[in-house]
């Protein structure tokens, strides 16, 4: 039974983050990207928790001839009837990740000049596309997945190191597809909406270098095997550059990202009549770290005469991380919200909800949460320690009993992380 009372301020800040979900769904981004049919023949690759979505988006208003396959996560899968489907693993890779790969370059070679690809790339791709590079395996390559998740590296740095161990992330994919025209539409999850860090790349010449990689290995003290650590010195682990012939008809189209959804949700709070600050669409960090920033915030603005001043809302997105420390159960959310209701300490008027836009938090099968001005007071009700279960990574089993975690199952996109406090 949830221990947590339905409010106003509850249905608005779930409201908000579904405008903002409606704002990027594939449905609503792609048809207006869609490039001019070509005189040979229409490939659509694609990876990603929204590629299935977006494959049906185009299916829906593409008119000529078009075949095609795309791989999405487990659970993610949405009809199509010209462009194949396939689901496998994330956020590590499995054997469906792999064959989905293998039969991605198997489709998109041989291909013309009076060709078109049409690549379709979602966060998640990095996991869902993943073919080991020469001498490595898919254990290997599951091994490096599971040590940058813990270590609390960027996503910047995470697809820098999986590029370099890849025969189809950096660039790679496109030079199968070469001479063939390449339309690659980007739905970004990444802070800054460089779509060539999006799903590591496939289509993309890559500017980062195997040294670039050994650093990232460097700075986190990453425990890898031997081998994989003389896979990524070795000469053919560099990427695809700027340079090369295979990007020289590459169409890139940023279709949607963090910011059109704060936007979205910005519109919805101010005709309802709120002040809104969009803090960033590109904040990454530690959950922790970004939530003691958000509080330093909400203080500012209760102590405020100005502008900024209640009632208001502020609102912010990107990608933060999560070093793990203990064996709880969260994602970075969940885990946001936690510090930041100790850090609130059952401030009055301050309301929140923080969410990834895909529907799954981490590892859990939760969007987010809530935290209200109660939330610490029915967690000491119900004999639960905020402090210790932070110190743990458990902010899922904090939450949970509360009845304050958001469900919502996939919604089928993707761009990353929604925040919004209502302050009153």
């Amino acid at each position: 039974m949830s221990l947590a009372a339905p409010s106003s301020e509850r249905v608005f800040l779930r409201g908000l983050f579904d405008q903002a979900v409606h704002a990027v769904l594939p449905i609503h981004c792609v048809p207006k990207y869609l490039p001019a049919p070509p005189v040979g023949r229409t490939i659509v690759i694609g990876a990603g928790k929204a590629a299935g979505a977006m494959a049906a988006a185009l299916e829906t208003h593409w008119l000529g001839e078009l075949s095609g396959l795309v791989v999405t996560r487990y659970g993610h899968r949405v009809p199509t009837a010209r462009i194949e489907v396939i689901e496998a693993a994330h956020p590590v890779p499995d054997a469906a990740s792999q064959t989905a790969a293998k039969r991605m370059l198997a489709l998109v070679r041989g291909l013309t000049a009076d060709d078109l690809v049409i690549c379709l790339m979602s966060g998640g791709a990095s996991s869902l596309l993943s073919l080991p590079a020469e001498g490595l395996t898919l254990a290997d390559k599951q091994a490096v997945n599971r040590a940058l998740l813990r270590c609390g590296a960027t996503i910047a740095e995470m697809n820098c190191v999986r590029k370099h161990l890849s025969a189809i992330k950096g660039g790679r994919l496109a030079q199968a597809c070469y001479p063939a025209r390449i339309e690659t539409l980007v739905l970004s999850d990444i802070p800054g909406d460089d779509p060539a860090l999006v799903g590591s790349g496939p289509t993309f010449p890559d500017a980062s270098t195997c040294a670039d990689a050994m650093a990232v290995v460097a700075r986190y003290g990453l425990q890898l095997d031997a081998h994989i650590l003389a896979a990524l010195s070795r000469p053919g682990a560099e990427t695809p550059k700027a340079d090369e012939a295979c990007f020289i008809n590459h169409h890139p189209q940023l279709i949607a990202s963090a910011q059109h959804a704060l936007e979205s949700a910005a519109f919805h709070a101010r005709a309802q009549g709120w002040t809104v600050h969009i803090v960033s669409d590109a904040i990454e960090g530690e959950a922790r770290d970004v939530a003691l920033m958000h509080a330093a915030m909400v203080r500012h603005v209760r102590s405020s005469s100005e502008s900024f001043a209640p009632p208001c809302l502020i609102l912010s997105g990107g990608e933060t991380t999560v070093t793990l420390r203990g064996n709880g159960r969260g994602g970075r959310n969940s885990e946001f919200l936690l510090a930041l209701a100790i850090a609130l300490d059952g401030m009055p008027g301050v309301h929140a909800i923080a969410c990834d836009t895909d529907g799954i938090d981490g590892s859990e099968d939760n969007a987010g949460a809530f935290i209200d001005p109660t939330t610490l007071a029915r967690a000491q009700g119900a004999g639960l320690d905020p402090r210790v279960m932070l110190a743990e990574n458990d902010a899922v089993g904090f939450f949970e009993p509360l009845g304050d975690l958001l469900v919502t199952g996939p919604t089928l996109t993707n761009v990353n992380d929604f925040r919004a406090i209502a302050i009153y």
